[in-house]
């Protein structure tokens, strides 16, 4: 008996799971499938253009040899801090010091000549014209004396002409002192042919004391030496390039973007940078210029930006990623972009409306790898299905099991959620927004 109830108790709980079974699978049969959507959130949008650049000296100065000569003294390597006006390398000066010694000579003989001009010659000239002066008045007086004679018949017409010819000598001698005097007085030919040669004696000492100073190579500016191209002992020529200096100054920061983000990019936008040597350590920057014309070649435009507060481990010529914020949006509608259907050409959306499928033409605004903004097409708190939700036909029924807030919180496992993006190849760059 206890045997027969047994069995039967077994054959009931085996009847009432089958039932139980198939009123679960019924009921599945009857229940729409579960979706999950995310919801479109007011917030607020940044727009972002991504790209690759390059670190900028603020200044590469190229330190020549005005003169040619040889090495004597090296007093500067690569890496080493130079100081405006500081010495960096000296030519041999022994020539260069003699012609300035030669010149100074020239000089003096010159200044001497000059005061001889001033102080001898001229008052020696003014003297000889007085006397020249006092002979004419001499000599006119006597051809009176003698012409009245000759009238009244008390000298002869010889000495009347020899009288004559005394007075003409004088008036000659007198002519040619007031010539002689005026070439030697003051401001007269002499003066300004010995100051001309004083000038000209001047101007070769100050040629020969700059060669001399070109034989003493100084650094222009402060800065670093990047490259030394000479050793003592070698022979340079006028105009080669001996050291190049890296400039002291703002460091900047050259990027190429693709030329189709020309219209967002202004002077005075910031920036967010980080080095591809320390990608996790990122600093500011602004945009400060933007080139004139396109690069036809390329389609790029290049923009340059200044960093303010460079960090220490920055470099010149490293490869850095740039993200200019563009534009910022507060209190916008904004959706994942992956949530959006063909949103390149013809965008569109499934939205659970009251437990059904709906599509919904959308137009989006500013948009980027993560999320866009939504400026027509849905409101704020409608359920959008994306497609990793699976397929689920227009019309149909679905029950939503699970909301998503419309931004996702920011991660940080990819490059593209942290901020940079690696874009498609060199100078090209992507327009983004977080």
């Amino acid at each position: 008996m206890t045997g027969r109830r047994r069995r039967a108790a077994g054959w009931r709980a085996v009847w009432a799971v089958v039932v139980l079974a198939v009123v679960a699978w019924g009921a599945a049969r009857l229940l729409p499938p579960r979706v999950a959507v995310v919801r479109v959130a007011r917030g607020e949008l940044v727009e972002t253009v991504v790209a690759t650049g390059r670190v900028m000296a603020p200044a590469r100065v190229t330190i020549g040899a005005l003169v040619s000569g040889t090495v004597a003294r090296l007093l500067t390597e690569e890496g080493r801090r130079a100081r405006a006006g500081e010495l960096l390398l000296a030519l041999d000066a022994a020539e260069a010091q003699a012609a300035v010694q030669q010149a100074r000579g020239a000089l003096a003989q010159a200044a001497a000549r000059l005061e001889q001009v001033q102080q001898v010659e001229g008052p020696l000239a003014g003297e000889a014209l007085a006397q020249a002066r006092t002979n004419v008045e001499q000599a006119e007086a006597q051809f009176r004396r003698v012409d009245r004679l000759a009238r009244d018949g008390l000298v002869t017409e010889a000495q009347l002409d020899d009288a004559r010819k005394v007075l003409e000598r004088a008036h000659s001698q007198y002519e040619a002192a007031r010539i002689q005097q005026a070439g030697a007085g003051r401001q007269g030919v002499e003066e300004r042919l010995a100051r001309a040669a004083l000038d000209q004696a001047r101007g070769a000492l100050a040629a020969a004391e700059s060669r001399l100073a070109h034989t003493c190579i100084t650094a222009p500016t402060d800065g670093v030496i990047i490259d030394r191209r000479v050793e003592a002992g070698d022979l340079v020529q006028a105009g080669q390039t001996l050291l190049l200096l890296a400039a002291d100054g703002a460091t900047r920061i050259t990027v190429t973007p693709d030329e189709k983000n020309l219209a967002s990019l202004r002077l005075g936008q910031t920036a967010l940078v980080s080095a591809e040597a320390f990608p996790q350590q990122k600093f500011p920057a602004t945009l400060s210029f933007v080139a004139p014309a396109v690069d036809a070649e390329r389609g790029t435009i290049e923009i340059r930006l200044t960093v303010p507060d460079p960090p220490p481990y920055l470099r010149a010529d490293m490869t850095v990623s740039v993200e200019v914020e563009v534009a910022r949006r507060a209190g916008v509608l904004v959706l994942p972009l992956d949530a959006v259907r063909d949103a390149t050409t013809a965008p569109w959306v499934l939205v659970a409306d009251h437990g059904r499928v709906a599509r919904r033409e959308v137009r989006l605004g500013a948009r980027g790898t993560l999320t866009t903004e939504v400026t027509a097409g849905l409101s704020e708190g409608d359920a959008v299905i994306p497609p990793s939700a699976g397929p689920v036909g227009e019309r149909s029924r679905v029950w939503v099991v699970a909301a998503e807030g419309g931004q996702r919180p920011p991660q940080s496992k990819r490059p593209s959620e942290t901020g940079i993006e690696a874009p498609a190849g060199p100078g090209t760059g992507k327009r983004r927004a977080v």
